[in-house]
């Protein structure tokens, strides 16, 4: 049975590990100094959380991060879940599915109005997922550039 608990400090290594496979998977670097500083805050729990979730052998093979913030659209403000990944090996049996309902559960404890996300249009295989797990909402994301 996985299990899903908070991110502590003593998971650092294992976090590590997972969170380079899902830069590798985003095609993306990012300096040392920054990874030390989103661990420290998922830790915590300083504006970020964070999840890890462990196999039946007490291995990390997935982790979620999530923020709160107000909306100028709600009084009770929403839920961002900023990051999500599991184990190439691990996937297809549900826990990416957890993992999303885990952050769905902390956003209702703090009474979040909802819970929403991003993801690569090309991101087929998360894409199936969320489409059974959520609604699309037909946004479209932009950015301003540095």
């Amino acid at each position: 049975m996985t299990v899903i608990s908070p991110l502590a400090a003593s998971d650092r290594s294992e976090w590590e590990r997972l969170w380079a496979d899902y830069l590798v998977f985003y095609r993306s670097e990012l300096p040392e100094s920054v990874t030390d500083d989103v661990f420290a805050r998922l830790v915590a729990g300083d504006g970020l959380h964070g999840a890890i979730a462990r196999d039946d052998a007490g291995r990390a093979v997935g982790f979620v991060h999530w923020l709160f913030h107000p909306s100028t659209w709600s009084t009770r403000g929403y839920c961002y879940l900023e990051d999500l990944f599991v184990a190439p090996g691990e996937r297809g049996a549900g826990l990416g599915a957890a993992l999303i309902a885990h952050v769905g559960d902390a956003a209702r404890s703090a009474g979040a109005e909802k819970v929403y996300w991003l993801t690569e249009e090309s991101n087929e295989t998360a894409r199936r997922l969320y489409d059974r797990v959520a609604t699309r909402t037909g946004f479209i994301h932009y950015e301003l550039a540095d």
